[in-house]
């Protein structure tokens, strides 16, 4: 039994000036997350060709950050809802600044990877926690209007970061470090912003026990699976005996937290939540939109540099129409649903449309037309923005306010999980195929291939034959990944099509929610 709870007086209606005020700060928090993430998408190439790393190393300096986000967003979830959701905010960000300047000072792509992961804690933190402290302050049914300033956010900062990625690596004077560093000063106004407007009440409960030993095998689990997939079938077999000991000793560590999380008094994923339909069907489709989307558009940058031959700036542009799809769908989507309180047709309607993006995108090869590229990148941008952050708003509507934080970073947490799944598997399968094809294509053009298969990223400073090989190896292996995308994404579809059908509710809590001592 846990420690009484209690009660907080119910929430007092909030204006809109007073919600905008106090979002000020969380969407800025929200921007640094996503930056983090963007400006190095068309940076990367040139970061690891730096560095001398290998397309292994390209798909860990994403991975780590979002494995380490996974691991820990449940913990953060759980925190919120606990103790003071404003501090945990800010030690996020403090985590996240220290993150960025030590990997801005990597002298190896070793050293980029372990900063990366650093940075993902509080990385984890930010993405569940700006949807708690949201869920806090907006009822539900408000809640879709202002996912469309969620959604313009997320536009700006993935439009932008690619762009500022590639100008600042297309930039002799400031070079490829001023990626990682330049977050922080966003994030240091951020922590102003978030001192002077956001005030959201904290439930003071006494003698909290926070279950260290769930949380742990939890992110112990997770860990091993991830570095399981991002490594089988390259460096060991699928049928071998790392593989036997890495997936049993992961499916141990997580059956184990189940019994855990059971018996917990306060479980970092309570599974009476992670058991209500409308929660498990949201899980499902947000680890297939993880995957999916991580997983796909990550690899875009380095198509259009790699495969096609174009700077990093111009990369950057060329990423417009999948942006622009997020943020018209979301900003559109949410005043819908604002509107009606309807949710399911919209995120099933994203869905189809994210497939249907993927399945274009898996027809492009190294030649194909740019207008084609983009037209898919558009549809992939409106499935995501109509889907992503609704599903975490379906979990909300059906949980009372004192469970928001685990319920909200439960779905975070697996959508992360998704991507980081589907960047390692994503990834590896394109640098197989990647691998194959340039070692075929040397033999028969009478060059000798590396060791690697000729897969280096410094495509720059190979002859223009051998460039010539390498583009198209990547432009053609590209379209493969994108078609398990689609395939990806069709599961997620199905796991909404089985959402039930609810109109969103109009209060902070649930309504006529008694006090519950656990």
């Amino acid at each position: 039994m846990s420690a009484p709870t209690t009660t907080s007086p119910p929430a007092e209606d909030m204006s809109h000036r007073q919600i905008l005020e106090a979002l000020s700060g969380l969407l800025l928090v929200l921007f640094v997350a996503l930056l983090s993430s963007t400006v190095v998408s068309t940076a990367l190439p040139k970061i690891i060709g730096a560095l001398e790393g290998s397309q292994t190393q390209y798909t860990w300096v994403v991975t780590a950050t979002l494995l380490t986000a996974t691991a820990t967003t449940p913990i953060w979830g759980k925190l919120a809802d606990l103790f003071s959701k404003k501090l945990l905010v800010q030690i996020a960000i403090v985590i996240f600044v220290l993150g960025s300047v030590i990997a801005g000072f990597s002298q190896t792509a070793g050293q980029l990877i372990a900063a990366r992961a650093f940075q993902g804690i509080g990385v984890g933190g930010l993405q569940a926690l700006v949807q708690v402290v949201i869920a806090a302050m907006i009822p539900p049914r408000e809640r879709g209007r202002y996912n469309g300033y969620l959604g313009g956010v997320m536009a700006l900062a993935t439009v932008g970061g690619p762009l500022l990625g590639g100008l600042i690596v297309d930039t002799s004077w400031l070079g490829w470090r001023w990626c990682f560093f330049v977050g922080v000063p966003f994030a240091v106004i951020a922590l102003i912003l978030l001192q002077l407007t956001l005030h959201v009440h904290t439930v003071r409960r006494e003698n909290v026990k926070i279950d260290y030993l769930g949380a742990g095998l939890i992110a112990a689990g997770v860990s091993i699976l991830l570095i399981w997939v991002s490594f089988v079938d390259g460096t060991f077999a699928w049928l071998s005996w790392p593989t036997y000991t890495m997936v049993g000793g992961a499916l141990a560590l997580l059956a184990l937290a189940v019994v855990v999380e059971k018996r917990a008094a306060e479980p970092v994923v309570p599974l009476e939540i992670v058991r209500e339909r409308t929660t498990a069907l949201s899980i499902i489709a947000s680890l297939a939109v993880g995957m999916a989307m991580f997983g796909g558009a990550v690899f875009l940058g380095q198509y259009f540099q790699i495969g096609r031959g174009y700077s990093p700036t111009e990369a950057g542009l060329l990423t417009i129409p999948l942006m622009a799809g997020v943020l018209l769908s979301s900003i559109i989507v949410g005043r819908i649903i604002t509107r009606t309180g309807q949710i399911k047709p919209y995120i099933i309607a994203g869905l189809v449309v994210l497939f249907a993006g993927f399945a274009l995108l898996g027809t492009i090869d190294h030649e194909t037309s740019l207008a084609f590229v983009g037209f898919g990148m558009l549809l992939v941008g409106l499935g995501v923005g109509a889907s992503m952050q609704n599903l975490v708003l379906a979990v909300q509507n059906t949980v009372p306010l004192r469970n928001i934080g685990a319920a909200s970073s439960t779905v975070a947490f697996f959508r992360s999980m998704g991507g980081a799944i589907g960047v390692s598997v994503l990834g590896a399968v394109l640098a197989r195929r990647v691998t194959d094809q340039i070692t075929h294509d040397l033999a028969a053009a009478g060059f000798p291939a590396s060791g690697d298969g000729g897969g280096s990223l410094n495509v720059g400073a190979l002859p223009d034959a051998v460039q010539h090989i390498v583009r198209a190896a990547y432009g053609d292996a590209t379209g493969h990944i994108f078609l398990i995308s689609a395939a990806i994404a069709v599961l997620g579809l199905v796991a909404t099509i089985f959402l039930p059908r609810t109109t969103l509710r109009t209060s902070l809590d649930l309504p006529a929610q008694e006090p519950v001592k656990n």
